[in-house]
């Protein structure tokens, strides 16, 4: 499980820019908190030699899956707590309830400066919950 700032990473494909060239469907993981967006690392050594390569040849795009031996996403995301096709409120919950265990253990261990980082999280993800809450709201009087 890949945790980032107190969240676990949620597992999903996307698109990332190396210098002029972009590459689709490269295996990512993705912090709900910061937005911070990392290569899966069991194919971050094939996506630095392909964005090399792409880049050299001057290719504006390619796609990840076109070049490097197919995984089964299934396993390569296995052990996220979330992936990107599920509801994001459900996954702000989830976000939370984890958090509130960390800061449970935070606050039996002593250590203040966790308690605080987590506190900080938790008001992120709260303000995205009230958020997601407000757009489902307003979807349904749509």
């Amino acid at each position: 499980m890949s945790f980032c700032c107190g969240a676990s990473m949620l597992g999903t494909k996307g698109t990332l820019r190396h210098i002029r060239t972009q590459i689709h469907n490269v295996p990512l993981l993705f912090c709900p908190v910061c937005h911070r967006v990392e290569v899966h690392h069991l194919v971050e050594n094939e996506y630095e030699i392909l964005a090399e390569y792409a880049h050299g040849d001057g290719a504006p795009e390619v796609d990840f899956q076109e070049y490097v031996e197919h995984r089964d996403v299934r396993e390569m995301f296995e052990n996220c707590v979330n992936h990107e096709n599920e509801e994001p409120l459900e996954v702000v919950r989830s976000q939370i309830d984890m958090a509130l265990d960390l800061l449970m253990v935070a606050k039996e261990i002593g250590d203040g400066e966790w308690e605080q980082q987590l506190k900080k999280r938790l008001n992120v993800l709260s303000q995205r919950r009230h958020k997601l809450k407000n757009k489902k709201t307003m979807r349904g009087l749509s």
